[in-house]
């Protein structure tokens, strides 16, 4: 890979021509894996089962090639495919089964090189994996039977278009056109959508037993009825991208090819990625088109990074669970806050333009607040950590060239009030559940409290205090999810109706979110008159005092919420009567900048 397109990448330019170098890039990277693989594999043919010869998989495939080199190509750069040559690879070096005997795995390299040979329209015969009565064709298909063993072979034969899968006396006949169903065929539906002279083609695979994030999974039919939903929340998902953001418009085809669909969850948009499944993303369904164009646009930045670190490294192997991001809540190793930072990045561009096309929305100014401040956070931590390469901080660099300018732009008022304050949310409920202050100052302090000290004997200065990744307590997202709801564009239901269904949620909660700041407070303290001890409340009583003015209480269960936790628990562990836990915030307090 040039520095131009490296560079490019990481400043969100990259073009069409780009990504096709990098997805070829990714195609030879797997055709060198497939061929590791199988050569290791035949030198322990005890491991193959009742497998046909591994070359003959390689012979057919070689066959299509020589036939239609561009249905080969497309099996290569099948995400799936990069998913089990993965997978196999870890079975067949730690020498083990996963969650079938090792020859289903390595079987499953005839399958392709079926998909294949129908593809190009050989005639041929072969023999393939059959899971509990599924034979899956990656990218075309599956064949159900009635089959009584959980793992065997079916025969695939055929001849210019005319194709059977059989097994044990059943026959299943190939419709003409694949991504249709039919008599004992489920085929891979296919969405396509245009948008002036944008084409997009996503996959949406239910079937391929590699599609999951990190061992096969069972076929999960989507219904008829959720996969027309998909089609229309595609297409309008992929006009707003075309039309806010032509340029990424452009580029996403060529990496994004293939969408794991699942179910909806309430108040969430579920979506992961793998770099091994270059092009494929796990998606939940969406409930707007908005959404959805979001979350690929997120899952889309995962893969070019994910291709980008097969070609350069961007940091020195570190696994320690160490840094911060605001969009997890959990501490996260250095590799998987880029892969964020990149992300959000993204999504940032994203709700930039929308905010930009439409002044009047809330939602998209407050989005685009949200993701600035959320990525940029994440961006300066990273850029002075030890164990980037050179490449790594020229990557982080072109990232804050294009982000660093977004954060000094005009949003509206309340939008920007309401980001920082699920900023201030999500950190302070993270140093609650992620940071042990120092047992020493916590018995000094409460010491002090218990003499009558006026004021604490030593300032809170938790800076260095390094995160656990033990979670102490658990987090509610109810706020934000509240805060969503109520900056929601029209036709959102108004909120008094919802907010029960936000998973969670409390009076106090819902108080806080319509501004309600007085009732909010009460309400807090109810909440931690039963429970001290609970993150969430914490926090909120933070937030809601912080809202009404400058308060001590407020300053320390925002900046230091697991000393406060702490000082507390520890007085309650030794103290009869111990005092509210907003009085020791109020008097730790005194000693927070404000």
């Amino acid at each position: 890979m040039s520095w131009r397109d490296f560079d490019a990448f990481a400043r969100l330019d990259g073009d069409e021509d780009m990504a096709r170098r990098l997805r070829r890039a990714e195609r030879s990277r797997r055709k060198l894996l497939i061929h590791a693989l199988l050569t290791a594999a035949a030198k322990t043919p005890e491991r193959l089962g009742p497998l046909p010869p591994l070359d003959a998989a390689w012979e057919l495939l070689a066959r299509a090639e020589a036939r239609a080199p561009r249905v080969v190509n497309r099996m290569l750069t099948n995400p799936y495919t990069g998913s089990w040559a993965g997978y196999t690879t870890r079975l067949l070096r730690n020498g083990t089964d996963g969650v079938s005997p090792l020859w289903m795995h390595l079987g499953h390299v005839h399958a392709i090189a079926a998909a294949a040979a129908i593809g190009a329209e050989l005639d041929f015969e072969t023999e393939i994996p059959v899971w509990h009565g599924n034979a899956v064709l990656p990218s075309l298909g599956m064949a159900r039977f009635s089959a009584t063993a959980p793992f065997s072979l079916a025969t695939v034969r055929g001849a210019a278009s005319r194709y059977l899968i059989s097994h044990d006396g059943e026959t299943v006949r190939l419709p003409f056109a694949l991504s249709s169903d039919g008599p004992g065929w489920w085929g891979v539906r296919q969405v396509r959508s245009r948008v002036g002279a944008r084409r997009f083609s996503l996959r949406l695979d239910d079937l391929d037993p590699y599609r999951g994030l990190y061992e096969p999974i069972p076929p999960e039919r989507v219904p008829a009825g959720d996969v027309e939903r998909w089609r229309r929340l595609i297409d309008e998902a992929c006009r707003l991208v075309a039309a806010h953001l032509p340029e990424l418009a452009g580029v996403m085809p060529v990496g994004l090819t293939s969408l794991v669909p699942k179910p909806h969850v309430l108040f969430r948009n579920l979506s992961a990625s793998t770099g091994e499944a270059f092009g494929s993303a796990v998606v939940g369904l969406p409930t707007d088109g908005a959404t959805l164009a979001a979350t690929l646009i997120h899952e889309f930045q995962h893969i070019v990074l994910g291709g980008l670190l097969h070609l350069v490294e961007l940091y020195e192997p570190d696994p320690a669970e160490r840094i911060y991001v605001p969009w997890r809540d959990d501490p996260r190793p250095l590799s998987g806050a880029l892969q964020g930072v990149y992300a959000f990045f993204g999504v940032a561009a994203f709700w930039r333009a929308l905010a930009e096309a439409d002044p009047g929305s809330r939602r998209a100014a407050f989005e685009f607040a949200c993701w600035r401040r959320h990525s940029w956070h994440a961006l300066r931590a990273l850029r002075a950590d030890a164990t980037l390469t050179a490449a790594g901080r020229r990557f982080l660099d072109g990232i804050a060239e294009r982000l660093g300018p977004w954060q000094d732009e005009a949003v509206e008022a309340e939008a920007n009030r309401l980001a920082e304050a699920v900023a201030r949310d999500h950190l302070a409920g993270w140093r609650a559940r992620h940071l042990r202050p120092d047992p020493s100052v916590v018995a000094e302090l409460a010491a002090a409290w218990s003499n009558g000290r006026a004021r604490p004997p030593v300032a809170a200065d938790p800076a260095d205090l390094p995160p656990t990744p033990v979670p102490d307590g658990s987090w509610s997202r109810a706020r934000t999810d509240l805060i969503r709801l109520v900056v929601g564009d029209p036709p959102s239901p108004p909120l008094p109706d919802v907010w029960l269904t936000v998973p969670g949620a409390t009076g106090a909660d819902f108080a806080y979110a319509t501004g309600r700041f007085a009732e909010a407070v009460e309400g807090y303290r109810a909440e931690l008159a039963a429970d001290p001890d609970r993150p969430a409340s914490l926090v909120g009583l933070g937030l809601a005092l912080s809202a009404r003015g400058p308060h001590p209480a407020a300053r320390a269960l925002l900046h230091c919420p697991e000393l406060v936790r702490a000082v507390h628990r520890h007085l309650r562990g030794t103290s009869p009567g111990p005092p509210a836990v907003e009085r020791i915030a109020a008097w730790i307090g005194q000693l927070v900048p404000g």
